[in-house]
Order: structure tokens, then sequence, then C-alpha cells
């Protein structure tokens, strides 16, 4: 079965506001105010330890073991916050539900945790729409590793040979080319079209091309 796989924050979902408050949960607790802001969006898809890794280092002392510490406090606090201002992006829906239409298997591969995963999916109503979700930590490896993304594709009951990765960020790229399968990058997530730099397969500008786009992409 042909099967498309999306990454999930910043390509299904504009999570970034909720994982910032989160990071900023943490330098407030340790009484140093905000420490990052909407500006840092592009760090904050690259998860929670490199959104810490910035805000101590504008406090001028930054160290593994002081992000070691505050990752699980910041994990409780996304959880508490994980929805509040995340939102899907335009036509997400619409594109997984003509897709599946169209005899496609989806699935959502991702390095988020995957307790937070599927809280998240769960409370934005799409958990249904896929298949299979591989988190961070459900296998040993993540992404751009290329276990997570065969495990989600085999467990949606595709076949890797006739999938392909939507996502974006260089980690997205490099985990299709892992695979050798078509890599599809949106150009709505925090890089705009600059993420053609990396030069994958496809640009996505809007869901609504995903459908025609994934049928040529994947035989």
């Amino acid at each position: 079965m042909r099967t498309v796989v999306f990454d999930l924050d910043g390509t299904l979902a504009d999570t970034s506001a909720d994982l910032l408050a989160a990071a900023n949960a943490c330098f407030r607790d340790l009484g140093h105010g905000d420490m990052l802001t909407p500006a840092d969006t592009l760090t904050a898809f690259h998860g929670g330890r490199a959104m810490l890794r910035l805000g101590f280092s504008r406090l001028g002392a930054v160290s593994e073991a002081m992000i070691d510490a505050q990752y699980p406090r910041l994990l409780l606090a996304y959880a508490d916050g994980i929805d509040t201002h995340t939102r899907l992006y335009p036509g997400a829906i619409a594109a997984v539900e003509v897709l599946r239409g169209r005899g496609f298997a989806t699935a959502i591969c991702t390095n988020k945790p995957e307790g937070l995963a599927e809280t998240l999916v769960g409370r934005l109503g799409i958990r249904s729409l896929f298949d299979a979700l591989i988190g961070a930590d459900t296998l040993p490896t993540r992404k751009p590793d290329v276990a997570p993304y065969a495990a989600s594709v085999e467990r949606a009951g595709g076949a890797l040979a006739r999938s392909m990765l939507v996502g974006d960020t260089d980690t997205d790229r490099k985990t299709a080319r892992a695979a050798g399968v078509p890599c599809a990058l949106v150009t709505f997530g925090p890089e705009g079209r600059d993420i053609a730099r990396l030069e994958p397969d496809a640009l996505l500008d809007h869901f609504d091309d995903l459908p025609d786009l994934a049928e040529r992409l994947v035989r």
C-alpha cells in the first residue's frame, strides 16, 4: 500500500507557542523570567533541549547538566499546556482525508515523545486519520535514523519503497534520504521558502497540493 508519513511539529501543526511557553516556565521557576520569544520559533521546532540551551546561553552560562536537570520540568509544563495555542495548518485535515480516500495509508513519525504526541493528536481530534504513530522514544533511535520511519510505514500497513515523507526540517530530509524515499518539505513552517536550500524532492506551499503531489511521487 502507498503511504504518506508526516512529521508533526511544524508540519501538521504549529506547536511553537506551547513549546516556547514550556521552556519559559522552566526559566521562570529558576527566577529568570521568560528567556525565549516568538522569534525563537525555529529553535522550538528543534526540541526541548535546543530551547533550554538557547535560554541558558542568553544567561551567559550553559551546560548539559543544566539542560538535563530542566528537561523533565519542561516536559511536565508542556504536557499541562500542550494544546493551548497549537493549531493545525490550513488544509491539513482535508489533505489527509483525500489521501486516505485515494487508497493511501497515513502515519506520523515525530521526534516528540510518543506519549505527548498521542495526547496532542488526540486533543486535536485527528488520531483516527493516521494508521500509525511513532515517537522519539517508541524505538531505541529517532529520526534521522531510518528505523522510526520504516516502522511507521510498516505499522501503517505500507511498503517502504512506496512511501514518502512530509516534513519541515533537515532532520526530515536526512531521514528520507536514509530511507531512499521522496521527501516534500513544507514552506509554511518557520523557515518559509528558505527550506528550499535543502533541495527536497518537492516543496509544499499548501496542503491542498499534497494529494496530487503524492500521486506523482509515490508509485
